[in-house]
């Protein structure tokens, strides 16, 4: 099992001889924003099921990691050697009834990277960062099929249902997504 050590700025597992370092993001500077542009198209390409679809050009995957750098996310990042390798991010819910819940969005890690745990720490922070911001809800969505269904209900999320033809793959072929939740405090939600 990796050892855990603290980093100056975030969270930093050894992993195979490899630190990554996890860490919260205030805004994207174009080497950053590069980064997570080809992390979304190498997933795309690798067949993920992320709202795009292959090719995904780096105009297109830039303007998208553009739009999340809003007030209502929190977008964290996860780094070896100052490289990104995988990003999660939250969108807090902004209204008044629904300011105890978020909804995870584009857990990504790096084809290469893949296998490494480096997706399961994501998620532990951005519960975290959750939790910090007062949100006992989380929701998210995957594709039916997808290794992350197996992540997912291994971090005690319960899935809610399955939408059949709920997006088009690359192929064109339309394919149900599986919704879940997480409770992280269910004293605070009642």
């Amino acid at each position: 099992m990796p050892s855990a050590q603290r980093h100056k700025r975030g969270q930093t597992v050894r992993l195979t001889n490899v630190d990554v370092v996890i860490r919260e993001l205030a805004g994207l500077d174009p080497p950053i924003l590069d980064q997570l542009a080809s992390i979304v198209i190498d997933c795309v390409a690798d067949g993920a099921s992320i709202g795009f679809v292959a090719p995904l050009l780096p105009p297109e995957a830039r303007e998208f990691w553009r739009s999340v750098e809003t007030p209502s996310v929190r977008l964290l990042i996860a780094e070896v050697e100052g490289t990104v390798v995988g990003t999660v991010h939250l969108q807090l819910a902004t209204r008044a009834n629904g300011l105890h819940r978020a909804e995870v969005a584009k857990l990504l890690v790096a084809p290469m990277m893949q296998r490494r745990g480096i997706a399961r720490r994501l998620m532990n922070a951005i519960e975290s960062v959750a939790r910090r911001e007062g949100r006992c809800l989380l929701v998210l969505d995957t594709r039916e099929g997808d290794p992350s269904n197996l992540l997912y209900q291994s971090m005690a999320y319960v899935e809610v249902g399955r939408v059949p033809r709920y997006v088009r793959s690359s192929e064109r072929v339309f394919e149900a997504t599986v919704i879940y939740y997480k409770d992280l405090d269910p004293v605070l939600a009642s």
